[in-house]
């Protein structure tokens, strides 16, 4: 009997301790996938890190980008609003002088260029002239007559311009016209004279 129950004893010994060897390895394992997982975990939150650091730089740099551009083009568009501005006045201030112009001695002959310019863009045969009083004055019968020579056109002097300094002709029926008054003739010239004026207001040489 005795030998039993050692045996008995010598078996559930040997059972506990396999139990408690594999206890043993068990835990080492759980333990060591534990720090596995950790240790993957870890190194996942540090890649995810990064990249949020790296896409949190480029939205910042993009952001400065875009902030840069913007100031310039607030900066451009109040340059040329400015620049406008001071061509604006300096065609106004021409606009308002151009009156001056027929005191000039020169007048007289300007004024026959005005008509002949006038009446070769019209390309009428007949033309009916409207000049403001102080341009008629110096379009007289001999001036017109030896225009209409010139051109071959038969010219006829209609009413005087109640508004603008120079010449307008136009058809007998009224249909076609030309405008050659300074103030048109300047209001033309705008778009070709903004960059030279500016450059002499600004002190550059053309």
């Amino acid at each position: 009997m005795k030998s039993t129950d050692e045996d008995i004893k010598v078996l559930s010994r040997a059972v506990l301790s396999d139990a408690h060897t594999d206890a043993e390895q068990n835990l080492s394992n759980a333990r060591a996938k534990a720090d596995e997982i950790r240790k993957l975990a870890m190194e996942q939150a540090a890649a995810e890190r990064t990249r949020m650091i790296e896409k949190a730089l480029v939205e910042a740099e993009r952001v400065r980008s875009q902030a840069i551009a913007t100031t310039q083009l607030k900066a451009r568009t109040m340059q040329l609003e400015q620049r406008e501005k001071l061509l604006e006045s300096v065609f106004d201030a021409v606009q308002q002088k151009i009156s001056t112009i027929q005191r000039s001695t020169d007048y007289k002959k300007t004024a026959r260029l005005l008509l002949r310019e006038a009446l070769i863009q019209l390309g009428a045969k007949k033309a009916i002239i409207r000049a403001d009083e102080t341009t008629r004055k110096f379009l007289t019968s001999n001036a017109i007559d030896e225009v209409s020579k010139e051109l071959q056109i038969q010219i006829q002097l209609g009413k005087p311009l109640k508004q603008g300094t120079g010449v307008i002709v136009e058809t007998e029926d009224g249909h076609r016209q030309y405008d050659n008054t300074l103030e048109t003739r300047l209001g033309r010239m705008q778009d070709t004279l903004r960059s030279p004026v500016y450059h002499i207001l600004m002190g550059e040489s053309l």
